[in-house]
């Protein structure tokens, strides 16, 4: 072998020894980026049935519901973990019904909403974002929290309100929400009216019932948290209208309260729904969904009671525990019996409607 063949030789020796580092290298290269992609994409997991590792949503609620999240939520995920394999991440947004149901319709990208009244999740459903019909998607027509209006007022009651009609005579200083931004205040503006058709008076007579009502009150609260601590925290007024539940839940935080669920009263319904076009775009509508009907089972029912809602889940109620702390109310009436929100919306609460003349009156 001539001295030019051998060195032809070495050479191609060097370049397939080359070629296999440079393709060893390339491996180990590719497998450190395929590890460190794995790692940096935890959300792009799939599971052997195709379905993702990782899936999340987001939660947008009414700020008095805060506290009930705070057990169901992690008993939910754990839950779904253990069923469908999955990690579940929920971010979480609470505020007063009627600024969170804008900033839906302004595009906070919610999947489920938990509201203080259907007309707020009608005003959704009007922008398009959830489908009619969403009623009958779930358990009790979607309503999924329930409570009553109650009337605290100071220990030992020194100006002796008992009843709706107390509230509306002379040195009387009422808290509560503003009907314009907080569900819960609408909720207590349409008790106080049924009160006084429950009665007998004629609307002429209800509304001043009820203008001498808010005659008393120096100042609305943005929502019923709001409403909640001015009058146990600040020591402002000398009654409150708010949820039962918010009342219950201040005593459970060690606050010492005194009050009466009136016997004529509205159930305070609060339905749940999930924002189709969100889920649709965010593709998890099977864990929004699988989350909705966690809601009503007894599990999560029992958590919604120990904070103060009332359970729609029959046979949470109906325990010796329930039954004991949420007594049946003698004359309970539904928003249908006033019309239902499209009409109490328009006569009560749209500019010009009769709380606006009211304050007008009062001003």
């Amino acid at each position: 072998m001539s001295l030019w063949q051998r060195s032809l030789q070495q050479l191609q020796l060097i370049l397939r020894l080359n070629s296999l580092r440079n393709f060893v290298s390339l491996f180990l290269v590719g497998m450190f980026l395929s590890v460190a992609v794995a790692a940096c994409s935890g959300g792009n997991q799939t599971l052997e049935n195709g379905k993702p590792k990782n899936v999340e949503f987001t939660l947008v609620s009414f700020i008095v519901t805060r506290d009930a999240y705070k057990a169901i939520i992690p008993k939910f995920i754990e839950k779904w973990q253990q069923e469908h394999n999955q990690n579940v991440t929920i971010s979480q947004s609470y505020g007063a019904s009627g600024s969170q149901t804008r900033a839906v319709i302004d595009g906070l990208p919610a999947d489920v909403v938990h509201l203080a009244l259907g007309l707020d999740t009608e005003r959704i459903e009007k922008a398009g974002l959830i489908k009619p019909g969403w009623q009958r998607e779930f358990p009790n027509n979607g309503i999924v929290s329930q409570s009553v209006a109650a009337l605290v007022t100071r220990a030992g009651n020194p100006k002796n309100i008992n009843t709706w009609a107390d509230l509306q005579k002379d040195g009387i200083r009422m808290v509560t929400a503003d009907p314009k931004t907080s569900g819960v205040a609408r909720w207590n503006f349409v008790a106080l009216w049924n009160s006084a058709m429950i009665n007998n008076q004629d609307e002429g007579e209800a509304t001043e019932f009820v203008r001498k009502i808010y005659k008393n009150v120096p100042a609305l609260t943005k929502d019923a948290r709001e409403a909640t601590d001015a009058f146990l925290k600040q020591g402002q007024g000398d009654a409150l209208i708010n949820y039962e539940n918010e009342i219950i839940l201040a005593q459970q935080k060690g606050l010492k309260v005194n009050y009466t669920i009136p016997d004529v009263n509205i159930s305070i319904d609060n339905p749940i729904a999930i924002v189709d076009q969100n889920v649709d775009k965010h593709r998890n509508r099977e864990v929004v969904a699988g989350f909705v009907q966690y809601l009503f089972s007894s599990e999560a029912q029992v958590e919604f009671a120990k904070v103060g809602f009332r359970p729609v889940n029959k046979e949470v109620y109906q325990t010796q525990e329930f039954i004991k702390k949420y007594p049946q109310v003698k004359t309970l009436a539904k928003i249908q019996d006033l019309g239902g929100w499209d009409v109490v919306q328009k006569k009560f609460f749209a500019d010009g409607g009769i709380f606006d003349q009211i304050q007008s009156r009062n001003r």
